[in-house]
């Protein structure tokens, strides 16, 4: 698509795709999704790496901002097609939370901002430490842990 269609396509003026283009720019994520729309992709298509090997695992700075950490990441994404759910969640040390497996479809993301939270999917196991995240589908059985004595904290979206 010629950078003259994609300015008529998306409402975006030729100069700031050229702009974007040269990394001359920093466009607002509302601008880059209309220009997803225009181009048939979605605005996870134009951020992520396409060599990474999770399809939900994105980690990229998506914004920055004048101050050097004024940035924003997109860390994962997870289809959704009925609702999103936000929690806070605490687990206090040797604590442990069972989770049953949810409908086909359902998908989790947490982000662990404090301590170490032990994750089991499916019987295997792997710690994130403050600052890491995961998603997977909740359609299985799966765990949080503390193994530690520090609380550990984390966002936890449910998605479906």
């Amino acid at each position: 698509m010629s950078q003259i269609a994609l300015a008529e396509a998306s409402g975006i003026s030729r100069r700031m795709i050229i702009a974007v283009e040269a990394g001359d720019a920093n466009i607002s994520l509302s601008s880059l999704d209309k220009l997803a729309a225009a181009m048939g992709a979605s605005f996870v298509d134009l951020v992520r790496d396409r060599d990474r090997r999770s399809s939900s695992d994105i980690n990229e700075v998506t914004w920055r901002g004048s101050g050097a950490d004024s940035t924003a990441f997109l860390l994962g994404t997870a289809p959704a097609t009925n609702e999103t759910q936000m929690w806070l969640w605490s687990l206090e040390g040797s604590e442990r939370y069972d989770a049953e497996p949810d409908p086909e479809g359902w998908h989790e993301m947490i982000f662990v901002t404090q301590g170490v939270l032990t994750l089991v999917l499916s019987g295997a196991e792997k710690e994130y430490v403050a600052g890491t995240f995961a998603v997977f589908s909740s359609a299985q059985l799966y765990s949080y842990l503390n193994r530690g004595l520090q609380t550990v904290r984390f966002i936890r979206n449910v998605v479906s």
